[in-house]
């Protein structure tokens, strides 16, 4: 019974199932029936449009060709008036530009030459499509009146403002204190800046239209021209000060330099001031006093104002070299900005030539003054070359910086000076040597109170002087050795040389002085001479560097004057002999005390101190007048002399004062020992 209602179940179940199989299949075939027809229409309907498109590009078309051919006619229309008016725009250049072009570019540069490219390019059409027409000669004209008037401008407005620097300024310039800032430097500034924009575009039209580097020649004629007088007027600014006791700076500089302490020390211009002013002023006081203030070493009195002015000129000229060197750079940045690069070396050149051959043919006179000086033995001279030759070495490689790409001929303009001064300053080395050993024995010339020569005070001088330019000196004498400077050589090198130079000078002075002392015939009085020179070469020699110097070559020379002096002092006590001999007690008679004296016993003791007596006088009277400068040994010889004549004379007074010799003691016995002291503390001073 189950199993049937189960089975009935199934059945209705699957019944049910396939009726709804049978409904969805139903609708699915009514569905593709509608899709048919659906299609069916569309196809119709595309079919319709497509031929209704092909209708339709079959009439738009032709019309659009012949659009398009319309827009083409138009397009060639505008252009072709558009042509038309820039052509004609050509032909209006001349009368639109012509009252600018003659006004002239002064005070509207850049309208100036908008007007210049507009007639540029009018000559150019003219040229390249009608070069018959009248116009293209009118244009021609006024490119022709405006290139002129640039060019004018640009000379104008170098005229203008190319100006000397002042004379402070460039001293302010070339002290290189570093505490002194670049943009505050007013000499840097040589030309204002819209004036430098405006040389500028005019250099690059005329370089690039105007077919014309004449306007190069300008530049560097006006700017040498400037150069030129602003180094004349440094010259005429030392001149004039040359008198007062330094040349100013500007005050600005001058407060910054008192107010702010300087890091580094200045480095232009690297000389010594005053040099033949402090030599000839060291000459002055040797020939007026000795060593310590005593008169007599020479009868040298030079002419002051004479030295001033020349000192003056070689620190003028010093400054001047450092000057040219700054200028010519600050010259050279300047022209960078105007002239093309490949004419700025030799623009440049051609623009320094100037101001350098002045300073080159300023340098040659020195040199030539100072050989004159030289021939007629004026070895003085020579100290003129010196600073400037130091000087000129220390600034030869800013030198060659500068003149950097400049012609051969310019670069070996300063290497010839040099060398000039060079073989002057050798040659005058030299034959000042041989003048000392050669000087000539003059009894006229001799000092009369034996003390320093003439030749000795300018001797050591000279040397003295030396010691400023050691590097300089030993230089000199090596070009004279090997033909070149000692830049190649160590410092050792230098300073034997220089050092063998000095031994040699001494020893020529020595063999000199010698031979000078045989002059006098007083032997005592040659001592003398002898024993103030060395004495006083000693202790030069000791008061310097030259003793250092010397002692490169002879070790002990200070030891070997000693000795000169010592002898000469020996031989000097020798002259007192006469003196100290009459009574001399191996030369008195014996006597017996308490015995009556002999008549020849008598006799004898008078002569004997009639004898010391006339000597001592004689001696004292003598010598008084002689001189020596020097405390030390003048205190020296008197302690000597007392020593040796007291004690004598004390040994003879004391032995026969009480005798009776004589009834008139006054008349023999004229000296007390302490008497005799005084009389010999006497010696060597003109004024007791």
């Amino acid at each position: 019974m189950i199993l049937t209602e189960d089975a009935s179940d199934r059945k209705r179940h699957i019944e049910e199932k396939l009726q709804q199989e049978q409904e969805t299949l139903s609708f699915i075939r009514e569905s593709l029936e509608k899709s048919d027809q659906l299609t069916k229409n569309m196809v119709s309907i595309l079919s319709s449009f497509e031929s209704r498109l092909m209708q339709l590009e079959n009439s738009i078309i032709p019309v659009h060709k012949q659009t398009e051919n319309l827009q083409r006619l138009q397009d060639n229309v505008e252009k072709t008036l558009s042509c038309l008016d820039h052509v004609i725009s050509y032909y209006h250049v001349a009368k639109d530009t012509e009252k600018i072009i003659k006004e002239g570019p002064a005070g509207r540069l850049e309208e100036y030459l908008n007007c210049m490219a507009k007639i540029q390019k009018a000559v150019e059409y003219f040229q390249d499509n009608n070069p018959d027409s009248p116009e293209l000669n009118r244009v021609k004209f006024l490119f022709e009146k405006g290139k002129e008037s640039l060019e004018s401008e640009f000379r104008n407005l170098l005229t203008r403002h190319c100006k000397a620097v002042p004379p402070v300024i460039i001293l302010d310039l070339i002290a290189g204190d570093d505490e002194i800032e670049t943009a505050e430097d007013p000499a840097l500034n040589l030309l204002p800046e819209n004036i430098l924009q405006d040389l500028t575009c005019i250099s690059m039209w005329l370089v690039e239209y105007g077919r014309n580097l004449d306007f190069m020649n300008v530049y560097y004629q006006i700017r040498s021209n400037q150069l030129d007088r602003t180094i004349k007027g440094l010259k005429e600014h030392f001149r004039k000060n040359s008198s007062s006791s330094g040349v100013l700076y500007s005050p600005a500089i001058q407060n910054k330099r008192k107010d702010t302490p300087s890091k580094k020390a200045i480095k232009r211009p690297v000389f010594i001031p005053g040099t033949i002013r402090k030599a000839q002023n060291l000459l002055k006081q040797y020939s007026q006093h000795g060593l310590d203030g005593k008169k007599g070493v020479s009868n040298l009195a030079p002419t002051e104002g004479k030295e001033d002015i020349l000192d003056s000129e070689i620190d003028s000229y010093i400054h001047c070299v450092s000057a040219f060197v700054k200028l010519a750079q600050i010259e050279y940045q300047l022209l960078t900005g105007i002239i093309p690069e490949h004419h700025q070396k030799k623009t440049f050149d051609s623009l320094i030539q100037e101001a350098l051959d002045g300073l080159m043919v300023e340098g040659e006179s020195i040199v030539s003054t100072a050989r004159r000086a030289i021939m007629r033995h004026d070895y003085s001279a020579v100290l003129t070359i010196f600073p400037i030759l130091k000087h000129l070495k220390q600034m030869k490689q800013e030198f060659d910086q500068v003149l950097q790409g400049t012609a051969a001929s310019t670069k070996n303009k300063l290497p010839v000076l040099i060398t000039s001064m060079e073989t002057t300053g050798a040659k005058a080395l030299e034959e000042f040597a041989d003048s000392i050993k050669n000087d000539p024995d003059k009894e006229y010339n001799m000092p009369k109170d034996g003390t320093v020569h003439e030749l000795t005070s300018n001797a050591i001088l000279f040397l003295q002087q030396l010691l400023d330019f050691q590097e300089t000196a030993s230089a000199m004498l090596a070009s004279q050795e090997t033909g070149s400077s000692t830049s190649t050589y160590n410092f050792e090198f230098s300073r034997r040389l220089l050092s063998n130079y000095i031994c040699k000078i001494l020893g020529n002075l020595q063999l000199n002085l010698h031979s000078k002392a045989k002059v006098y015939e007083d032997t005592a009085l040659g001592a003398v001479f002898l024993l103030n020179n060395f004495n006083y070469i000693l202790k030069s020699l000791e008061k310097s560097e030259l003793i250092q110097l010397v002692a490169v070559t002879q070790k002990n020379a200070d030891k070997t004057y000693k000795g000169h002096i010592d002898e000469q002092l020996h031989i000097y006590q020798r002259s007192w002999g006469k003196v100290t001999s009459p009574i001399n007690e191996s030369n008195m008679p014996a006597i017996q005390p308490g015995t009556k004296l002999k008549d020849k016993e008598r006799q004898a003791i008078k002569d004997r101190f009639k004898a010391f007596n006339d000597g001592l006088e004689e001696l004292c009277k003598i010598q008084k007048s002689w001189a020596i400068p020097d405390k030390e040994q003048r205190d020296k010889i008197r302690r000597a002399q007392k020593e040796n004549v007291t004690g004598v004379y004390s040994n003879f007074w004391q032995k026969y004062a009480n005798v009776p010799f004589t009834k008139n003691t006054e008349k023999y016995i004229k000296y007390r020992v302490e008497q005799v002291e005084d009389m010999i503390e006497k010696l060597f001073d003109t004024s007791a």
